[in-house]
Formats: C-alpha cells, structure tokens, sequence
C-alpha cells in the first residue's frame, strides 16, 4: 500500500516533500572549455628533500661529499579536494667522489623516469587506461585531467603506451 493512499487528500504533501537519495547532483568541472594550458588551475607545491652530506660512489665505494644541490619538479596525480594539480619540487643532491674523480646525483629512480617530467604514478596510470580501459588516447588525456587533475598531452600518453610504460634508453 503506498503512502498516498494511507493519507487520502495529502498526496501532495508526499510528492513535495520526497527527497531523492543518490550520489548528488551533477556538477560540471569547471575547467572544461579551457584551451591554453595557462588558464588552467595553478598547483599545489610539494617540496622534498633528497640533499645528503655524504653518499657512496657506485663506481669505487667511496663516501664523497655533496658538491652541490638542483631542483627538479615533477607531475604527479592531482589533490582533488582542493580541485588543483599537484606538483612535486624534489631537492636533491651531487656527490663528486675523490677518489675516482666521478660526479653522480642521488638516486631519484623511485619517484620518476630518468630525465622525466611524471612520477610513476602517473605513467603507470595512463597506460592502464589506454590498455586496459580501452580509451583512445586524447580520451585517456582528459580522463587523466578530469578524475585526477595532472595534465599529461596525448601524444605524451601515446609514446608510454607504445614504449610499453618504460623509456627508451
């Protein structure tokens, strides 16, 4: 038996009163539409530290000092709370051994590519959409800006998966 018909004469009390319970209602992302890269949300900062005194040298063992620091920053997949992208600013360090006279950076090969621009989250998630997912590329870019708020270009997407998510050498 319905509830209209418990209450004769109140049946629009019901209908005005019903609140429909679901995951809530539609939002657009308020980025859709933006066409320079510019225009986009500015990102969140995350700054590590890599910087070290002393390493060991891969090629003698010898303990060398630091000789000096760089910076590097990384994509990595959005915060969207905040609705922003996330960028990862690592400080790191170069070691010169006195031994064998060699320079080498601390090792960064847990957070990224050599000479990329994306921590492995990012790559590994693009290709699984690509591969797994099946969507086309520019579909995998947006995908990618839209769930996750990092902005990687397809043709970017493209080489990853054609590489088989690793860089050539």
């Amino acid at each position: 038996m319905a509830q209209a018909d418990k209450y004769p004469g109140r049946t629009d009390f019901f209908r005005e009163n019903v609140r429909m319970i679901g995951p809530g209602q539609y939002l657009p992302d308020p980025t859709e539409g933006i066409t320079r890269v510019e225009d986009l949300p500015k990102p969140q900062i995350v700054r590590r530290s890599r910087s070290y005194r002393r390493r060991r040298c891969p090629q003698c063992g010898h303990s060398a000092y630091r000789n000096r620091t760089f910076t590097r920053t990384l994509h990595d997949l959005g915060d969207l709370a905040a609705n922003r992208p996330r960028d990862l600013v690592i400080t790191y360090s170069q070691h010169r051994c006195s031994r064998c006279g060699r320079y080498f950076n601390v090792d960064l090969s847990d957070l990224a590519l050599a000479n990329g621009h994306y921590t492995h989250r990012v790559v590994a998630l693009a290709v699984r959409l690509v591969v797994e997912d099946g969507l086309p590329y520019r579909s995998a870019s947006w995908h990618l800006w839209r769930d996750h708020r990092v902005f990687v270009p397809f043709a970017t997407v493209q080489n990853w998966v054609e590489a088989g998510g690793e860089k050539s050498r």
